[in-house]
């Protein structure tokens, strides 16, 4: 693929052989995706009614209450946090990130504390870490109990903010259970829990209260796009944070699937979710790739994923095809080198090619490297088979 937008702009573009990958702008986009997107800008709609259509399309596939669109998964996770400290009390909406009077602490389990969490403390929350992930650091096997989760919960505790994932101990429904007990939500940040497909279910069956997708990975959705789906009086609060609600009051008229604002004293101003807003082509594309990945059989979605990388393994003579752990159903094309430094090598020689090949590269301290397909076209398979056999036979 030459010319194009990218290079009337002047910027190359890349094989990513990395995944959906944010530095890397993400994956790419169906046709029917991009022609929604593109039908979508060529209207105008009330911004409300359009989340409410992507509420129930966000509430078929999740088996949640509600759901918006947001500016991605971090967005959602800010949302998420500002709707457990404000709840449906505009007046607390109107004065976040100050969060005098409200409950503002998020219990973290310590080993499940990360950088996306910063969108918490930007809601205007306060962190409060608990138990000691000896099984990380080596002295023992022991992480945090449901016992000291419990143990952590004041009048003072917004939520419970929950890192999903293979490794994430305690198991969520233990998190839940303490939760529910002192009648705290807990929030569930699954950004990149996808596939498998099961998961967008999964953890709103676990009893989370509000769960974090982003629509830009492998959902296949615009990148600037993420979920937010739980439970419709928090969903609410959060949209009524991001909304744009500077019209005369009596205006404004919930749509159904957000009823919980009409319990609410008066109309907030511009919240702190502002920022984490998606426009009506996001949105739209959204509804469309997620009915798409929902649609797709997983066993055809896997096999597709593999097809891709069969050519890949035949141009590198030791090339291995395994599968993720951390993501079942996803396959991936390892490079085994002797050791890191020669790991390295072939990776810089990778990226130093026009266009540049970006592989994964986080196990690339034990001399691997490996070709994720979900942001491969079929049109650069030639290209990047070659650039193996030059690069990495």
């Amino acid at each position: 693929m030459t010319g194009g937008i990218y290079a009337a702009l002047g910027v190359r573009r890349i094989i990513n052989g990395y995944g959906t990958n944010t530095r890397l702008s993400g994956g790419l986009m169906a046709p029917e995706v991009m022609a929604a997107m593109a039908e979508a800008s060529r209207a105008c709609v009330e911004m409300h009614h359009l989340q409410a259509a992507a509420s129930r399309a966000i509430a078929e596939a999740t088996g949640a209450e509600a759901g918006i669109v947001t500016s991605g998964a971090a967005a959602a996770l800010l949302l998420g946090a500002a709707a457990c400290m404000a709840r449906l009390d505009p007046g607390a909406m109107n004065r976040l990130p100050d969060t005098a009077g409200m409950p503002d602490e998020f219990i973290v389990i310590r080993s499940q504390r990360n950088m996306y969490d910063r969108a918490l403390r930007a809601a205007g929350g306060r962190i409060v870490e608990v138990g000691i992930p000896d099984r990380y650091s080596g002295p023992g096997v022991r992480d945090a109990s449901a016992g000291e989760v419990a143990d952590a919960i004041t009048d003072r505790t917004a939520g419970i903010y929950y890192l999903a994932g293979d490794a994430a101990e305690p198991p969520l429904p233990d998190i839940v259970r303490v939760a529910r007990a002192r009648g705290v939500p807990v929030l569930v940040d699954a950004a990149a829990q996808l596939p498998p497909a099961s998961n967008l279910r999964r953890f709103i069956a676990e009893g989370a209260d509000l769960v974090c997708f982003s629509g830009g990975k492998a959902i296949g959705g615009p990148q600037a796009s993420g979920i937010l789906a739980g439970r419709r009086d928090l969903v609410s609060s959060a949209l009524a944070q991001m909304l744009d609600l500077d019209l005369p009051e009596a205006q404004f008229v919930a749509p159904a699937e957000f009823a919980p604002l009409n319990q609410m004293r008066f109309l907030p101003h511009h919240g702190i979710g502002r920022s984490g807003k998606a426009g009506k082509e996001e949105i739209v594309g959204l509804i469309v790739a997620l009915r798409r990945f929902v649609a797709e059989d997983p066993a055809q979605r896997t096999a597709r994923w593999t097809n891709c990388l069969v050519p890949l393994r035949d141009a590198v003579p030791g090339a291995v095809l395994v599968p993720d752990g951390a993501k079942p159903g996803l396959p991936l094309l390892e490079l085994r080198f002797p050791d890191r430094a020669a790991a390295e090598r072939a990776d810089a020689a990778l990226r130093a090619r026009d266009p540049a090949v970006h592989l994964d590269a986080s196990r690339i301290r034990r001399g691997v490297l490996a070709v994720n397909p979900t942001a491969l076209d079929d049109a650069d398979l030639p290209l990047l088979a070659a650039a193996l056999k030059e690069c990495c036979a």
